[in-house]
């Protein structure tokens, strides 16, 4: 997760994001408790996966999913985990744990860059040599 009003945190720290020992509930209160000492920046944010597919010794690619979306002010929806009732998507009107899972894995960062590396697998496959 990176939120733009804390210069892209938690970034690739968002599992460990507050401490160990924090439950996700924990992670997204600390998240918006920090939020709220800068009310006048915006509550911009993405969800970012990369996946790279490797062979011994290199890396053969990388594919990269994002979900655009911004950080409300309190915890929506029953679904998802992590930060999913505190990103809300736009062009759904919801917040990613009130969207039921089959347009969330359609919709997530995860789903768009293994999608993306599948087509590159697809497209490829015959000419990788992994030895």
């Amino acid at each position: 997760l990176e939120v733009d009003a804390l210069d892209g945190r938690p970034g690739v720290f968002s599992a460990r994001y507050g401490g160990p020992g924090l439950t996700d509930t924990d992670r997204y209160l600390k998240l918006l408790d920090e939020l709220s000492q800068y009310p006048a920046r915006p509550r911009t944010a993405r969800f970012r996966c990369i996946v790279a597919l490797a062979a011994p010794g290199r890396t053969l690619h990388t594919s990269e999913g994002i979900i655009e979306g911004q950080i409300l002010t309190a915890p929506r929806g029953a679904h998802g985990f992590g930060y999913d009732p505190v990103f809300y998507v736009p062009e759904h009107q919801a917040a990613m744990a009130e969207l039921p899972s089959a347009i969330k894995n359609q919709i997530s960062h995860r789903g768009r860059a293994s999608a993306a590396a599948k087509r590159w697998l697809t497209a490829n496959l015959a000419s990788i040599d992994i030895e």
